[in-house]
């Protein structure tokens, strides 16, 4: 009885310790990654990138369309041409809100 007394004594005190010092970490982690995201050069990076993606998808797009042909579904083609207006009508935001300069 004694050593399962002993046993779930310890048990509790490192499950106390534990938590707490996971929190602490956890908290560094999220202080960090906070940091990180908003330092300038990632923000611009992320938004180049997708801005890329945009676009390489857009093209992928445009040469799938012309081997496909008239067998992609109307509201694709609605949401692409609708994306392609967006585009060229100035205004250069994602759905996020975010610029893409």
């Amino acid at each position: 009885m004694r050593y399962r007394l002993t046993f779930v004594a310890g048990l509790a005190l490192g499950y106390v310790l534990g938590t707490r010092a996971g929190r602490e970490r956890y908290e560094q982690l999220k202080k960090s990654a906070r940091q990180v995201a908003q330092n300038p050069a990632v923000r611009n990076t992320a938004e180049t990138a997708a801005q890329q993606g945009r676009d390489i998808a857009g093209k992928a797009f445009h040469a799938v369309g012309e081997k496909v042909g008239d067998h992609v579904p109307d509201s694709v083609t609605a949401r692409v041409r609708s994306l392609r207006e967006r585009n060229t009508n100035g205004t250069r935001e994602d759905d996020w809100g975010t610029s893409n300069t």
